[in-house]
């Protein structure tokens, strides 16, 4: 459905894509990773004929169309649902009726009101009529520019479950861990300007992409040996020079052009806080606190404490009050009935999602230290440019204006600025949006390592379900539910509703007189389940034993072999799902059952 053959692209330095080529057929789902100005953006906007290459060529079958939803919402759009979904069929040769019937049948699949104002609605709803606007010209190839950017997490579940009925070739961009598992069907890898493609799911991509690089970095030592092995060899003495071998004179310069052509590595952003003096233990408390505009409640009679140390998670679909409640515990907000009380000695730091203290004119070095060449962390005098290299702005970004970033450099500074000061309570309102998936990762473990405590305001679910220790959950009629763990558990807390719901309706239909047989959870299902934990310790053994094959230079050597290890890893991977999600199903079932 869609061939790229050599295509390269640059804006001025080194090149982004350099001499790319892949192809992407009908039904496959390719997510395009890759670091926070690696081109990833750039590279789908060559796909969708947005921008032409530098060289090289993008070829579709005749017959076959692009569309793309790109990250941002246009500004401009307005009216009823229905017409900025029939505006994408302006240009195609339908008859009336087959045009209206087109639209009708996408708004009943993608459950829209087609008489809904798009203006009115929210980003989410937005973002489900601009999918619909793409998929109404019935496109052979669907491109994807960080579809679930600010959405909430129910929006990004429905997402999750109806991409896959798309039948065209599908690639996507994106940095939400969970939907990337979850939909991905291979993975296509953008470092250094070269793309690769890795034939399977993200967290088998992971194994493998680490040993790669593990046997990258082994090559390149033995070759940095050999060159300055060489280099010796070519410096010594008049005698050694006229018998130096002509061809072994030309092979050190070859490698000296390699050497010199080779592009390292990215570095990590290097994280560090500053954290305050220990808080007291009560934090924050709240008895009754409501909170609403005009006739809304918002925030109906939360009572909570939160003590030092919590990582709490905020969740809830957009419009819920997320925000509000945040201010409501900081005290930006008063409740209009009950109370909100702060701890002693709280040092608060505010990670605002929405990047409101950015001046876009600004400079990015001044952003950080006002026109000082210094700044004090932990204690110590930094350079300012020293200290944002630690977060992967060069000398030339850093002195260029904070409105030339993209989303991901501006999280970053966000991040930078963040974390010169001491604070012992953080608040992040959706930190993940745009951050490149290593940095995520890294930010995961400095708030593991943090011992403050932490309010995070977040729709991605992998995010929850690594950081936070309990939920606050705002249900949209000014409830807030509170619960322990992260958001896995509250989604098998949901489905025990759900199904405790669905029973109890099945009950009452019940005529009376009849009393339906209970459920027993049946002795082959209790065989299977003992099971299949040993099933699954069996299978990840073999999985780390293939894994540290790949580590080995030397797997790389025998084509057959490296096919062999690669096709088994992903074999073993879709055994491994499977028996999890089985294993899942039936604990879950004994749970029930049985108590």
């Amino acid at each position: 459905m869609l061939h790229v053959r050599n295509v390269s692209l640059a804006f001025g330095g080194p090149s982004l894509v350099d001499g790319a080529s892949f192809e992407v057929r009908p039904g496959e789902r390719v997510c395009l990773v890759g670091r926070n100005g690696a081109g990833k953006s750039s590279l789908l906007k060559v796909l969708g004929g947005r921008i032409a290459p530098d060289g090289g060529e993008v070829y579709t079958p005749p017959g076959v169309k692009v569309a793309m939803l790109e990250q941002e919402a246009p500004m401009d759009i307005t009216g009823r649902v229905y017409d900025v979904v029939d505006q994408a069929l302006e240009s195609a040769s339908l008859e009336a009726w087959e045009r209206e019937a087109r639209v009708d049948r996408l708004l009943r699949d993608m459950e829209l009101d087609g008489d809904v104002a798009f203006e009115s609605m929210s980003a989410g709803m937005k973002r489900r009529v601009l999918l619909a606007r793409c998929l109404v010209i019935e496109p052979g190839v669907l491109l994807l520019d960080e579809p679930t950017n600010h959405l909430d997490v129910d929006a990004i579940a429905w997402m999750e479950e109806f991409l896959p009925k798309f039948r065209g070739a599908l690639l996507f961009i994106t940095h939400d861990r969970a939907f990337l598992q979850s939909l991905a069907t291979r993975i296509l890898d953008l470092e250094r300007g070269v793309l690769i493609s890795w034939d399977c799911d993200y967290q088998t991509y992971l194994q493998r992409k680490e040993a790669w690089l593990q046997a990258e970095a082994r090559q390149q030592a033995e070759f940095d040996k050999k060159l300055a092995k060489e280099e010796v060899w070519i410096r010594r003495g008049i005698e050694a020079r006229r018998t130096r071998n002509e061809g072994r004179v030309r092979a050190l310069l070859k490698m000296r052009d390699e050497h010199r052509g080779r592009r390292e590595r990215q570095g990590s952003v290097n994280l560090g806080m500053e954290e305050a003096d220990r808080s007291g233990l009560k934090v924050i408390s709240t008895e009754g606190a409501t909170f609403g505009y005009g006739d809304r409640t918002i925030i109906r009679d939360f009572t909570t404490l939160i003590r030092r140390g919590d990582k709490v998670g905020i969740v809830g679909g957009n419009g819920a009050g997320k925000s509000t409640l945040v201010k409501l515990l900081l005290g930006k907000h008063a409740p209009q009935s009950g109370w909100v009380k702060h701890g002693t000695n709280l040092e608060i730091a505010y990670f605002d999602q929405h990047r409101e203290a950015l001046d876009p004119e600004m400079k990015v070095v001044d952003a950080i230290a006002g026109g000082l060449d210094t700044i004090t962390i932990n204690g110590q005098r930094r350079h300012v440019m020293g200290y944002l290299g630690d977060f992967l702005f060069s000398p030339d970004r850093a002195r260029g204006p904070v409105k030339v970033l993209s989303g991901g450099e501006k999280n970053r500074l966000l991040l930078a600025r963040l974390f010169t000061k001491p604070f012992n309570l953080l608040v992040m309102d959706e930190p993940t949006n745009d951050l490149d998936l290593e940095t995520l990762e890294l930010l995961e473990e400095r708030l593991l390592e943090y011992n403050g405590t932490l309010l995070l305001v977040s729709h991605d679910r992998a995010f929850l379900d690594n950081v936070v220790t309990e939920l606050f959950v705002l249900k949209g009629d000014g409830e807030v539910v509170q619960m322990v763990g992260g958001y896995s558990d509250y989604r098998v807390l949901m489905k025990k509703e759900k199904t405790a719901a669905t029973e109890k309706s099945k009950a009452q239909a019940t005529p009376k007189g009849k009393t339906p047989k209970p459920r027993k959870f049946l002795n082959r299902e209790r065989w299977e389940w003992e099971a299949l934990p040993g099933e699954i310790e069996a299978l990840e053994t073999e999985q780390s034993q293939l894994a540290e094959q790949l580590g080995d230079a030397a797997t790389y050597q025998d084509p057959d072999k490296l096919a062999k290890t690669q096709a088994r890893l992903e074999e073993i991977e879709n055994l491994l799902l499977e028996k999890y999600e089985r294993w899942e199903e039936l604990d879950t079932l004994k749970a029930e059952l049985e108590g």
